[in-house]
């Protein structure tokens, strides 16, 4: 699913006005744009939690006084 802009909607290269789709239509729209905002806060928080860990795990290779990773 591609968006051109509001008013319409770009699905398998074809164009939908969004204003013409089915009250069912326009809420699986909405779904899945809610359901994307979720898959790019969860990424957003995958990423936070990575660096986080690549820095624990620096934090202990200094305490064991062990060589940086290649």
């Amino acid at each position: 699913m591609a968006e051109t802009n509001e008013q319409t909607i770009k699905i398998n290269d074809k164009e939908y006005d969004i204003e013409s789709l089915s009250d069912e239509a326009k809420t699986q729209i909405l779904n899945m744009r809610i359901a994307d905002q979720e898959v790019t806060a969860l990424q957003q928080k995958l990423a936070i939690a990575q660096t986080a860990r690549n820095a624990y795990s620096r934090a202990l290779r200094i305490e064991l006084d062990l060589p940086e990773d290649e």
